[in-house]
Order: C-alpha cells, then structure tokens, then sequence
C-alpha cells in the first residue's frame, strides 16, 4: 500500500487536523509495515494558484513551453502523479470560515485536469483516479459536520468522487469550541472503525 499524506492546515504545531492525519498513518503503516508513505504539507509547499499562464500551459499546451511554463506544467504533473501512485489518500480538513483552506483548494485545482484525472464521456464525466480511498480528517471549532454551515467535506467529497475516488471516510473532530473532549472523542471512535 502506497499512502499519500496530505496536511493543508496553517495552525502548524497546534493544528488538529495535523495531529489527527498523523495517528491515522500511524495506524495504517502499523498495520501494514511493507506500506510507503508520501507527503505534502500543502500549507508550507505553496502549491500555486491556477491562473490564466496556467490554463495556457497545462490546460491548452504549447508546442514549444517556455521555462516559465514547463515550471508550471511540472508541478502539476508532480501533484497529479502522486495522487495516481496512491492507494490511499489521508487528507487534513480544517474548517476556516465554513469552508476548507484554499491551498486544499489549489490542490484540488491542480489535480482536476481534463483527460488526465477525469474525462468527458456522452454518459457524464467519468473520473480516472480509481481504485483508491481517501480517509479525510475534518477538524472544525464550531462547524458541525454535514451542517447546513458546512460547505467542506460535501464538497470534498464530490470533487474527490468527480476523480474517480468514491471510497471516503471522514474522522470528525467538530464543535472543538465548545466540548474538545466530545469531539476528540468521536475522532478517535471513527478511526477506530478505519479498516487497514
């Protein structure tokens, strides 16, 4: 099994996500010792932001990229190759302002590339990135999960699902303002349920 890790917190040390999507490699690799492991801190990497250089050379293609472009063109490469080498997916989901941080949404962006990751069909869209699971590590202060306030771990899922990876498990730890202990709590019993 191949893991890819993946924290977006900006909170570092204090993150909980970051604690949470560690324990839930740890349990992974120690149930399979042979497992790798890759990861990305998307917060510290600075994945860029798609623009319009961006859909120019990654999107369209020239026949003659220019070094700024072949920059471009290789890093989303890089993002996307690691996600096709990965059987699983652990990916911290911190709740700001009842959505997930933006360096999970520019990987997001990176990631979803016509032809590549999911490909237009007469039936629909049809992801490519199967075979693979994500377990999602939502952390929120005040933001239930699957609230009407949380326009996250829907979307999350939809987008993970849009590429072909239908297999999601959220480890919640949510309403940490109010009662860090319960939301704890239910963290560590939803990975209890994480089958290796």
């Amino acid at each position: 099994m191949h893991i890819l890790h993946l924290d977006s917190a900006i909170t570092g040390d204090a993150s909980v996500s970051r604690s949470l999507t560690a324990q839930i490699v740890s349990r992974l690799t120690a149930a399979d010792p042979a497992a790798t492991v890759t990861y990305r801190d998307l917060a510290a990497d600075e994945v860029p932001v798609i623009d319009s250089a961006w859909f120019k050379a990654v999107r369209v293609g020239t026949d003659d990229p220019s070094p700024e472009e072949q920059a471009q063109i290789r890093t989303s490469d890089t993002l996307l190759a690691e996600v096709q080498a990965a059987d699983t997916l652990v990916i911290g989901l911190p709740i700001y302002n009842f959505s997930l941080p933006s360096q999970l949404k520019t990987w997001l962006d990176q990631i979803a590339r016509a032809g590549v990751s999911f490909r237009y069909t007469e039936a629909g869209p049809e992801g490519l990135l199967t075979g693979k699971r994500a377990i999602v590590a939502y952390t929120a202060a005040g933001t239930p999960i699957g609230s009407d306030m949380d326009h996250a771990s829907g979307y999350l899922r939809h987008m993970l699902g849009f590429l072909g990876i239908t297999d999601v498990t959220f480890v919640p730890a949510d309403g940490l303002a109010f009662d860090r202990e319960a939301g704890m709590a239910r963290a560590q019993q939803a990975m209890d349920q994480i089958a290796a």
